[in-house]
């Protein structure tokens, strides 16, 4: 059966929708001895009672196909007269009304299900007329077959927790009394399968609560079928796998487990782009376990031990690929890894930024340097300035004034010529002189 399928049936599990005809039940202690039995149309039970029941029917055909809901087929043995098929094919034909029967049965189910404490046997009986549907699954209005079944449920019963109450007749709060509290269902069977929309009493679905303990010993005794994994034993028995053969105490070997957890689930993506108009899904047969191995870098010799302990604890029972990988744990490690990519960026652009302001403060270095050259020349030429304007005042005071080279100013020289004080500059030959810019050379 398919998820389509299994919701098919729960959506009648509604209180305008549900056709039970009968309920029965049986208690058993942890004597395994049969405290009491019951059976009732089930349109005539109580409103409390008739919503507790329904709760637990709904609840044997929730969680996951192939994890908590497992399609069992029966070997043709159990399908002769005596065999465990037929006893419950005789169950389902009897709509549940024949005690000797019922009886038979609890007897059955109390010899082949292993539990330590005390727990109910509840039998559902149903017939459900089945709507012929469209293609675009609109329903028609035309019966295509009566699907007439049983749904079975295990339901643990345990002792309340001891509280405080209020003691109403007493008027004070005192010591609740402690009962015998019926839970939802550790284990239970849809017998003849709903599959292709239709009865198919060579299977059974069968639901167990927890996925990495099924009760296999009532899947093999009680039922008469073959064990199968389910997808959390599938998922561990592989993660042992690979541990054992990597090194469980290697730092490296989660990483790599991780590694090959995502390629798997890579080559999931990939397959199902291609199949994305069909049902099956990616199975993790020999070729494929060897490419995901390979292809996450795991050594030759390492990958042989594996593929050999795959093939020893699998067998036949080839895992569908998504059932080997933990969907958290990829999720946090991408969620790691974008953490670290964007850590990585952030110290690119620390660096960028430490080298740009590295020459930024050469720049502001270089231009300090420069500023202080031109200052300095500011200083120089202002000086030069004053001296300038100083000159200029001191020309204005004399009558004479003189702009000599420095090499000429040793050779002036002051002489009275014809009574009169003069200033005597020696010339070469080749030396000349200007009086107010004129050329005085001749």
């Amino acid at each position: 059966m398919n998820k389509k399928e299994v919701l098919e049936l729960k959506r009648r599990f509604k209180q305008d929708k549900v056709t039970f005809t009968r309920l029965c039940g049986c208690y058993v202690d942890a004597n395994r001895d049969k405290v009491c039995k019951f059976g009732s149309k089930f349109l005539n039970l109580e409103d409390e009672e008739f919503h507790k029941y329904l709760e637990i029917a709904n609840k044997c055909l929730s969680g996951k196909v192939a994890n908590n809901l497992l399609n069992l087929e029966f070997p043709l043995i159990e399908e002769e007269v005596g065999g465990r098929q037929q006893i419950l094919m005789a169950l389902r034909d009897s709509n549940l009304e024949n005690e000797e029967l019922l009886d038979s049965f609890y007897d059955h189910v109390i010899d082949s299900y292993d539990y330590a404490g005390n727990y109910l046997i509840l039998l559902f009986n149903d017939a459900y007329d089945v709507m012929t549907k469209t293609r675009d699954n609109i329903d028609l209005d035309e019966s295509e077959e009566v699907y007439r079944y049983i749904l079975v449920a295990i339901c643990p019963v345990n002792l309340s927790k001891a509280a405080l109450g209020y003691k109403e007749n007493e008027n004070r709060i005192g010591s609740r009394d402690r009962d015998w509290v019926v839970g939802m269902p550790d284990s239970a069977f849809l017998f003849p399968a709903f599959n292709d929309r239709s009865t198919d009493i060579h299977s059974t679905l069968f639901y167990t609560k927890n996925t990495k303990e099924p009760h296999t010993e009532f899947i093999q005794n009680g039922l008469g079928c073959n064990p199968i994994k389910t997808a959390t034993e599938q998922k561990i028995a592989f993660h042992s796998i690979v541990r054992n053969v990597l090194g469980p105490e290697e730092e490296s070997t989660d990483e790599t487990l991780l590694n090959i957890q995502q390629t798997i689930n890579d080559m999931i993506e990939d397959y199902d782009l291609i199949h994305e108009d069909e049902e099956d899904k990616l199975v993790l047969n020999k070729e494929n376990v060897e490419k995901a191995l390979l292809d996450s870098n795991v050594a030759l010799e390492q990958t042989d031990r594996i593929l050999k302990s795959v093939e020893e604890t699998f067998g036949e029972d080839v895992p569908v690929a998504e059932h080997l990988i933990e969907k958290n744990a990829l999720e946090k490690n991408a969620i790691k890894l974008e953490k670290i990519g964007l850590e990585d960026q952030v110290g690119e652009l620390t660096l960028q930024l430490e080298e740009k302001n590295s020459k930024i403060q050469e720049q502001e270095e270089e231009l300090s340097e420069k500023n202080i050259e031109l200052t300095e020349k500011i200083v120089e030429l202002s000086q030069k300035t004053q001296e300038l304007e100083s000159f200029e005042e001191e020309k204005k005071s004399y009558d004479v004034v003189l702009h000599v080279k420095p090499q000429k100013a040793s050779q002036i020289t002051s002489q009275k010529i014809n009574g009169k004080k003069c200033i005597v500059i020696p010339m070469e030959e080749n030396e000349n002189a200007t009086i107010n810019g004129v050329s005085v050379n001749k």
